[in-house]
């Protein structure tokens, strides 16, 4: 699965594809109570809150993976013009999806 190439730009140079269609990857993490106690601490003195931070990273991982997949089974060898978009969920929850366009070279 990780051959599927995946980039933020419209072309690959150098290859001719033909498009499948959009292909999503999406995620949802729970901030657990440990990180709320501390990100509050945080929010007292300032700064990075390096555990939201690593959830963030994390889930944008899962996501890239999920992506891959998706593509896969629609028989794609890239995804093309993949962005990134996230956003809360009430007060303890966060969604990642990564999105692009599938494609398959010719």
């Amino acid at each position: 699965m990780s051959d599927i190439l995946i980039v933020t730009t419209e072309n690959i140079p150098g290859k001719r594809y033909e498009v499948i269609g959009e292909v999503f990857g999406l995620t949802t993490q729970s901030k657990n109570i440990f990180r709320n106690i501390g990100a509050s601490l945080k929010n007292l003195v300032g700064g990075e809150i390096k555990d939201y931070s690593k959830m963030l990273e994390e889930s944008r991982m899962v996501s890239l993976e999920r992506l891959r997949k998706n593509a896969q089974a629609m028989g794609a060898d890239a995804v093309v013009m993949m962005r990134f978009d996230s956003g809360s969920i009430g007060t303890d929850m966060q969604s990642v999806a990564a999105y692009g366009t599938a494609v398959r070279y010719v």
